[in-house]
């Protein structure tokens, strides 16, 4: 499963329509919102990959899609010293 931007499907059409024919899903969006499904002619039965249903139900409006990449993995901290807890615990002493 991809998705696409509109101009870049237009840049690279023969690329996804290849994509297709081995069977692979693609979502077209405009500005971010998924507007269209490009899927296998031999699959013409409902969407079933996850992105593809939840473009369908952002545009019958029932779900909002995220307009933020994910965060990547977040590196942890390690801090030396008496926990945090104490520290509080003391301050309202």
């Amino acid at each position: 499963m991809s998705t696409v931007g509109i101009k870049e499907l237009k840049n690279r059409l023969t690329q996804y329509l290849r994509r297709t024919k081995m069977g692979e899903e693609v979502v077209v969006t405009e500005r971010g919102k998924p507007i269209a499904v490009i899927q296998p002619i031999q699959s013409a039965t409902p969407v079933m990959s996850l992105q593809a249903r939840l473009a369908k139900l952002a545009a019958q409006g029932l779900v909002s899609l995220p307009t933020r990449r994910p965060l990547k993995k977040v590196r942890t901290v390690k801090v030396s010293g008496d926990p945090i807890s104490r520290t509080i615990l003391e301050d309202r002493r």
